[in-house]
């Protein structure tokens, strides 16, 4: 028997039917009527030949900006809208074909370059090296094998907290920017975020290149850093991060230093030191050794200076002394008053006087007084 329904009723039934029959569907198609509301929702038609398809959705799947004509693959559920009709509710959208990745990576680029995103001036040093780090990627992939291999080979002596995500697919950038976001709210956050993976396809690199990811990257309260695996193309969120390197191992060269070579040129070091310490020491004996030379000298000429005045003012004072005309026969005569008698009217007849002589004194008295005239 065939039922009956209200529109209402169709509506509620077509749509629990949808829910057990196709709950979640991947539809690929070239993007068409792209149009966003009030900058918060996003509408559009996916075409291909024969027809098109109505998708709604929260603008925060956009992977970027989009033009008319990419090729997209949209997750979401099929719905019937009571008023609007059918659509596909998305969830998520992925851009495929190297023209339309390369053309939405393009938009992007421009976009936040505009914005300053990728501006040298809003890039920060990494330490070096760093005593704890963050490291977001694939548990079992070889690019984590090849840079822990790589770090515990040059450096031993670091922490390192890994965040398991996704780094390939639809899920991957909403995984991807979890973990950053996660590292950035830590309270004791790690010194940097580093961010690996292999190489790949375009497509398989996508997720580095949407703007949720890449905005996540610049906000990063943890300064970036990021190796994808490849060299022909570089992701917008390497661009946008404080340090890229060119390969997970090349992650882990920058990050730390070589140990044995440190050790090695500590060690060359420390002998470089020691020689010049040295060098040093015998330079300074040789200058106290000249110095004290030049000190010996000086005295010594100081010395034979205050000889050669001693011996001129010995010779001064024995030419000034009053009893050496005595060694030549002459004599000192002193009154009784005992002052020097220089002439006749120093003395008075009868008045004792002395006569010091070179060997002796002699004792007289004043006779007589005769003045030369």
């Amino acid at each position: 028997m065939t039922p009956t329904l209200s529109v209402s009723e169709f509506v509620a039934v077509f749509n629990q039917s949808m829910q057990m029959i196709l709950p979640d569907v991947n539809v690929r198609g070239e993007l068409a009527n792209l149009r966003i509301s009030k900058n918060a929702w996003v509408y559009f038609d996916l075409k291909d030949e024969k027809s098109s398809l109505k998708f709604f959705g929260p603008v925060t799947v956009l992977p970027g900006p989009l033009e008319d004509g990419m090729n997209l693959e949209v997750n979401g559920s099929p719905w019937l809208h009571n008023i609007y009709g059918f659509s596909v509710n998305a969830r998520s959208i992925k851009v495929t074909g190297e023209g339309s990745i390369a053309k939405a990576k393009s938009l992007l680029a421009k976009k936040l370059e505009a914005e300053g995103l990728f501006s040298q001036d809003r890039k920060r040093p990494l330490p070096y090296p760093p005593g704890r780090i963050a490291l977001i990627t694939s548990f079992d992939s070889a690019a984590y094998s090849d840079f822990i291999k790589i770090i515990n080979a040059r450096w031993g002596n670091l922490t390192i907290e890994v965040l398991d995500c996704l780094v390939q697919g639809a899920s991957a950038p909403e995984q991807i920017i979890r973990a950053v976001n996660f590292v950035s709210q830590m309270a004791d956050p790690p010194e940097a975020l580093v961010l690996i993976r292999g190489g790949g396809s375009e497509d398989d690199l996508a997720a580095f290149s949407d703007e949720r990811v890449v905005r996540a990257i610049s906000s990063s309260r943890v300064p970036t850093l990021i190796a994808i695996g490849h060299e022909r193309n570089i992701s917008l969120a390497e661009l946008a991060s404080d340090q890229r390197a060119s390969t997970p191992s090349n992650a882990a060269e920058l990050l730390v230093p070589d140990g044995r070579h440190e050790k090695s040129a500590f060690e060359q070091n420390k002998k470089n030191l020691q020689r010049n310490v040295r060098h040093i020491i015998e330079e300074n004996r040789q200058d106290n050794l000249r110095i004290v030379e030049y000190l010996y000298q000086k005295l010594n000429t100081k010395v034979e200076q205050e000889r050669i005045n001693l011996d001129q003012k010995a010779s001064l004072i024995n030419a000034l002394n009053p009893k050496l005309p005595l060694d030549k026969g002459y004599a000192l005569i002193r009154n009784s008053r005992q002052k020097q008698v220089r002439g006749t009217k120093d003395v008075k007849i009868k008045e004792h006087i002395s006569i010091e002589l070179i060997d002796g004194e002699l004792t007289s008295e004043v006779v007589k007084i005769n003045e030369l005239k």
